[in-house]
């Protein structure tokens, strides 16, 4: 057997398994067009969206259908049955404790805007946890929506231990392209120093925030407790009096020793 033949099988295997993660990404790219605002997709919708052949579509639908991660309607294509297992796994594991949850509730209550909590993935930011402002207008972000992370107190929060390769990629996903990356990193140094963050209008015209880290029991940010509402009503003594009601409240979870902000390490 000579040396090429022998290189053979393993060039084989590494092609085998490219194509097997680019059926997986394709796979998790059609699940992720499921929206609340699309909860149903019909495969001529998935060809457009994805840009994938219609045969490829059908193979890959009709395989997550039998694994029931989609269900065939006469309209289309629904988040299927066997979506809830994953579902109820992801909850259990990100459920808040009682005491956080009830020191949100006050929070909210108390400052009467809307308190978030939101976990770093990648170039995003995932609200994991939200208490509504009582206020008839306010801000309402759903648990498990995505931000980015190119602007907003809680995105300058959660960069601090950032690699600049990923402050790279943050900056050219952003309205202004990889020259923003020289602002972030201001308002990571910003936020650092200062111990808290805050953002008007950054993201969305009318929306302020302000932001501070929940610690990890080795001393990294491990997510972002915030405060958010209408600008009109986020003036500077407002914006002193939040941060002061942030910072207690964000010592409180630090103090139960959180490797994760979800859970105690006890």
């Amino acid at each position: 057997m000579t040396s090429a033949t022998r290189r053979n099988p393993a060039a084989g295997d590494e092609s085998s398994e490219g194509q097997g993660v680019r059926s997986i990404q394709r796979a998790l790219d059609i699940l992720s067009l499921l929206t609340e605002d699309r909860p149903l997709i019909a495969v001529r919708d998935i060809v457009a969206a994805t840009g994938l052949a219609k045969t490829t579509v059908i193979r890959i639908v009709q395989t997550l259908e039998q694994s029931g991660l989609l269900w065939a309607t006469n309209s289309g294509y629904m988040a299927g049955p066997g979506l809830w297992r994953w579902a109820h796994l992801a909850r259990r594991g990100w459920e808040l404790p009682p005491e956080t949850q009830r020191l949100m509730r006050e929070l909210a209550a108390r400052e009467r805007e809307t308190v978030n909590v939101y976990v770093a993935r990648d170039i995003v930011r995932i609200c994991i946890a939200q208490q509504e402002s009582p206020q008839p207008l306010r801000h309402v972000v759903h648990v498990g929506d995505e931000l980015p992370m190119w602007a907003g107190a809680s995105a300058k929060v959660l960069l601090r231990n950032a690699s600049d390769g990923l402050l790279e990629r943050v900056a050219r996903s952003s309205p202004w392209g990889e020259g923003h990356v020289r602002r972030i990193r201001e308002w990571i140094d910003e936020a650092t120093q200062q111990g808290y963050a805050v953002s008007h209008g950054e993201r969305e015209t009318g929306l302020s925030a302000v932001a501070v880290p929940i610690l990890g029991r080795s001393g990294t940010v491990v997510a972002a407790l915030t405060l958010s509402g209408p600008t009109v009503r986020f003036t500077d003594d407002r914006v002193t009096e939040f941060t002061a009601a942030l910072l207690t409240a964000a010592a409180q979870m630090n103090e139960r020793g959180f490797d994760h902000p979800l859970g105690s390490s006890f």
